[in-house]
């Protein structure tokens, strides 16, 4: 219900005693609801002359937009990449178990696969609204199989491929469908890889650069091809080097288009990357500045000097179908892995695959290793992959008109309640009346 004298007439929700994150500083003002979206309360004041239906006590907790996760493999035993006779059931599964986690909308990621799952599992993949059911699908991210041998990570080289003399229509080929894709991720050595770029990007897909050895003039001229985002940063590609630092080096280059972002996903689950890895990455990247918005946030608890927001910086959990499981062998895609306490390994092999945090455990651990401020780990986790996406207007704000899509949180950032179009979609045990 996106407005006209339905949403008029549907209840007002207000949410009291409670820390608002807005604008990059959490403000301590009520949220007020109806119709699934956020509400001025000017306009309800003074323009309906109503007040709100019903009132809840948030108990002094943050309110804070729901998290977005732009790339998960699976989790709770189901694998996004496995051709099952019903794929919609596994990702719906997973859909309501990340609802525990402050995860309101996701993109399920496949890894490198034959075409013939594609062409399976895509269709059965729907971009679909959040709700009681479970986290919002916004499209599915595709990780590979257009990468690179030499840093394929957990990937099966068997299937990886090249860019044939008609990229495009190759692509097509081995995905079947493109109607469901939100985010391709490629590597921008290949070749043609700049044609492929311009088309999917043409048709409205993010593309996202990883899995790569480019060097920085590579990765820069896919990025004036269009390409937004990196995947992963850090892991799977060339390690900086100081007289060609690669795709790590798009943070700083000077040789993008004027206006264009780099977007850039972290693993800050304690394995993937190291804590001073990870302040390199928030320091690197501070500009914040963007369109209609200064991009600075306060340290915790709103007050004190500003600090940079990295208008970029993504986080992603990257999770495995073994999220949640436990130690013991799973699957991921066509190969194998080991857990071993928090760490999830290609089987046989010390090679990494994937990662077993939930996001809100990312957003606290990025917090801590960066000491960046509640405002900036928070905002990583819902603003800046809204913007990836171009779903800022409704998606990762709570600004005045955006789904009212968001999570209430304890002081140290563990889930309390979870909220979709403003409805209560899960509450932690310990809140409950």
């Amino acid at each position: 219900m996106r407005g006209g004298q339905g949403a008029a007439r549907a209840p007002v929700l207000q949410f009291t005693n409670c820390r608002i994150l807005r604008g990059g500083a959490l403000l301590r003002e009520d949220l007020w609801v109806r119709g699934g979206r956020v509400l001025d309360p000017e306009k309800l004041f003074f323009e309906e002359r109503r007040v709100a239906d019903e009132q809840r006590d948030c108990g002094g907790c943050i309110l804070a937009p729901g998290f977005i996760d732009v790339q998960i493999n699976g989790g709770f035993g189901v694998d996004f990449s496995q051709a099952t006779e019903d794929v919609g059931s596994g990702v719906a599964l997973v859909a309501r178990r990340i609802l525990s986690h402050g995860v309101t909308s996701f993109c399920p990621t496949l890894v490198t696969s034959p075409p013939e799952v594609y062409h399976k599992v895509l269709p059965q993949i729907p971009v679909k609204s959040g709700g009681p059911h479970g986290a919002g699908v916004l499209g599915v991210h595709l990780e590979g199989p257009f990468i690179s041998r030499e840093k394929r990570g957990a990937h099966p080289e068997a299937h990886l491929r090249s860019f044939e003399a008609n990229a495009f229509q190759d692509v097509l080929a081995t995905y079947g469908s493109l109607d469901n894709v939100r985010i391709v991720t490629l590597a921008p050595e290949l070749g043609r890889s700049h044609e492929v770029i311009r088309a999917l990007t043409a048709l409205g897909i993010c593309v996202s650069l990883g899995h790569s050895v480019a060097d920085l003039g590579t990765a820069e001229e896919a990025v004036q091809s269009g390409a937004t985002f990196i995947t992963h940063l850090f892991n799977a590609m060339l390690p900086f080097h100081h007289r060609d630092p690669g795709i790590v080096g798009l943070l700083t280059s000077d040789q993008l288009p004027p206006g264009r972002h780099i977007f850039y996903g972290l693993i800050a689950d304690g394995m993937h990357t190291n804590p001073a890895a990870l302040r390199i990455a928030h320091r690197a990247h501070p500009k914040g500045e963007w369109p209609g918005r200064a991009g600075v946030g306060r340290s915790a608890g709103g007050t004190g000097p500003e600090v940079p927001s990295p208008a970029g910086l993504v986080l992603v959990t990257d999770a495995v179908p073994a999220l949640g499981l436990g130690n013991g062998r799973h699957t991921l895609g066509q190969q194998e892995v080991e857990v071993n306490g928090l760490t999830a390994y290609v089987a046989g092999t010390k090679t990494l695959s994937g990662s077993i945090a939930p996001m809100d455990a990312c957003v606290r651990h990025f917090l801590r290793a960066t000491g960046c401020g509640v405002e900036s780990a928070l905002e990583a986790a819902s603003l800046h992959p809204a913007r990836l996406l171009g779903l800022e207007k409704h998606k990762g704000t709570l600004d005045f008109g955006a789904d009212a899509d968001f999570v209430v949180l304890d002081d140290s950032l563990h889930v309390r309640a979870t909220y979709i179009l403003g409805e209560l979609v899960w509450q932690a045990e310990v809140a409950r009346q």
